[in-house]
């Protein structure tokens, strides 16, 4: 086995990066100076002037309109660190894409072996080291979800996203047993994790990714063949589970939410907006709260809103990445970060990539959903959504080469 001295940087990143740290903090947060001599040292001399200029605009809005100082200045570090540790991985695609896919096929292995021992783990005393059990909506209390050594679900499964459609990409492109062993291993603790925010952003995903893609995939008869029995093999799995297992835990909160009794759901969406927008008026409606805020400006809000015992509650957060970006940044931030992520979709070309496609509709549709402002699983989706780090995804590629020969 060929050794791969950038794996174990990405297995930390992906299994340990909070073990044993406080809430919030982690340990790629911890070696920011580290990624910031290794940028210096790759000749990147230049990479806060953008940051600090457009976070000096927003700082100075929210000086005049008023923060809790020490709050504001924790964030910014916090916001700092994960702009360092974001660069850092770009830089990383750039120079280094061409073992990524060595670290995803490591990566999915591990993962694999680590859901065997979460599974076993639930008949023993040691199943907390896996797994959170809460409330997930009305009908399921104490229900089990994996967490795997993250902090909660949605976020484990948020790692997990872009190998599964990586890896499902691949099985489509070129079926084999391999491939689809892959797709198996990663599909199971997405499934486990239970997070119907990061499992419904990435079915719209590929859809969509079907959709735009018809011509150039689906009329081709084998692609058409693999398509159909998949959407076959899920239609028959919901006619089973229907007739012989209809109080399943999957249909279960699929009605609590279309009868609007599941708390996370609600809390993810709409009313994680609504909760934005009134925070943010509570300084500027434009220019939002400031880093570091929601939880004080914004807590008695959240604490009557909900009704929560303050004893149980001490600290409150928006879990939503775009409404949390409306509180702390106001419309300006909203709307700076669609201009951005709309310019980038077209001045990196992602539709000229099946990859990065299936990557920018899954992170677009689930910043609305869930993750936070700091979330550095979500932005490392976005870098991977605007740099072309696997060419062989390329459409001139995959069109000027038969995909028998795609690997």
């Amino acid at each position: 086995m060929k050794i791969n001295k950038y794996y174990p940087f990405a297995f930390i990143y992906f299994f340990l990066n909070s073990v044993a740290l406080p809430l919030g903090v982690l340990y790629t947060t911890l070696l920011t100076p580290v990624f910031y001599i290794w940028l210096l040292i790759k000749g990147r001399k230049h990479i806060l002037i953008y940051f600090l200029l457009i976070s000096a605009v927003f700082g100075i809005a929210h000086l005049l309109n008023g923060v809790l100082l020490i709050d504001y200045v924790k964030s910014y570090i916090l916001f700092l660190s994960t702009y360092i540790f974001c660069y850092t991985f770009y830089v990383f695609c750039i120079k280094k894409a061409y073992l990524l896919e060595d670290i995803y096929n490591r990566l999915a292995k591990a993962n694999f072996v680590l859901t065997l021992a979460a599974i076993f783990s639930l008949f023993t005393a040691f199943s907390y080291l896996f797994w959170t059990t809460s409330l997930v909506s009305a009908s399921l209390a104490d229900f089990p979800r994996l967490t795997m050594f993250t902090y909660e679900p949605s976020y484990y499964s948020t790692l997990l996203a872009p190998l599964f459609l990586f890896f499902f990409l691949k099985f489509f492109l070129r079926a084999n047993t391999t491939h689809f062993l892959k797709v198996f291993i990663l599909g199971l603790p997405l499934l486990l994790s239970f997070s119907l925010g990061v499992l419904s952003a990435i079915i719209l995903s590929i859809t969509l990714f079907f959709l735009i893609n018809y011509w150039s995939i689906l009329t081709k008869t084998r692609f058409f063949k693999w398509f159909t029995r998949i959407l076959f093999l899920l239609v028959f799995t919901g006619i089973v589970l229907l007739l012989f297992y209809p109080d399943n835990p999957l249909f279960i909160r699929i009605g609590d939410i279309m009868a609007g009794t599941d708390t996370s759901a609600k809390g993810r969406t709409f009313e994680a907006f609504e909760l934005a927008y009134i925070i943010a008026g509570l300084k500027s409606l434009w220019w939002g709260v400031g880093l570091g805020q929601v939880k004080t400006v914004g807590y008695e809000t959240i604490i009557n809103y909900y009704n929560y015992p303050r004893e149980l509650f001490p600290v409150v957060r928006i879990p939503n990445a775009f409404a949390e970006t409306l509180a702390v940044f106001g419309i300006v931030g909203i709307s700076l970060r669609l201009l951005i992520q709309i310019y980038l979709f077209f001045k990196t070309n992602v539709l000229n990539n099946y990859y990065q496609t299936l990557l920018f509709f899954y992170v677009f549709i689930y910043q609305f959903t869930g993750s936070y402002l700091t979330n550095i699983a979500e932005y490392i989706i976005w870098i991977m959504a605007f740099t072309n780090c696997f060419p062989q995804f390329n459409k001139d590629y995959l069109n000027r080469f038969t995909t028998s020969k795609f690997n």
